[in-house]
């Protein structure tokens, strides 16, 4: 058993299996939601695991809800111009200038934020109800997590998981192993 499947099936599935797992997984009450840290290396490792733990917990009653926010970027690209002149404007003004309107569009026409929290549950239940946000590498390089989960506060009413492909560097988070590390996540990291 890898240690990915390990934490996932002894570490974060008991929790999530809890009649009410929110003061399990976060200190904070308005801040429902923890890290679930991987390998960037096991993105198919994590979603197959993902896809079984979802299954173990639909079947203990709960209901799990999935936000990709890699389908999130793509709409929230697709609503600034078609992805066809993203690429023409890419090969015409550099991979950094790209990068840097995406990350605006994702900042402040078309708020990341408010893509995920309309995906969030109707009428949630949060002795029901999870949420797992995930394909969180689909941000890289645009994005870091750490403003989104930031202002999610308050947002968030149900159990989330954010799993967050990443390498741990002494307190504080790499994402995708490559960017410096962030030091402010207040969140719990599994």
């Amino acid at each position: 058993m890898s240690d990915l499947e390990h934490r996932m099936k002894h570490v974060l599935e008991p929790i999530l299996e809890l009649e009410d797992p929110r003061e399990r997984i976060s200190a904070y009450h308005d801040m429902p939601y923890a890290l679930f840290r991987y390998d960037p290396d096991e993105e198919f490792a994590l979603r197959k695991q993902v896809t079984l733990l979802e299954t173990r917990l639909t079947q203990g009653g709960k209901r799990v809800k999935r936000i990709s926010l890699a389908e999130c970027l793509d709409e929230a690209m697709r609503s600034e111009r078609p992805l066809e002149e993203w690429i023409v404007a890419e090969r015409e003004q550099g991979v950094v200038s790209i990068i840097e309107t995406v990350h605006s569009v994702i900042s402040e026409y078309s708020p990341l934020v408010d893509l995920v929290a309309a995906r969030m549950p109707q009428d949630p239940d949060p002795l029901r109800d999870l949420v797992f946000i995930q394909r969180t590498g689909a941000l890289f390089p645009v994005y870091r997590t750490f403003s989104l989960l930031e202002q999610l506060n308050g947002r968030v009413h149900v159990p989330t998981i954010l799993f967050y492909p990443g390498v741990l560097d002494g307190a504080g988070l790499r994402f995708m192993g490559v960017l410096d590390a962030e030091h402010n996540y207040r969140p719990k990291i599994f």
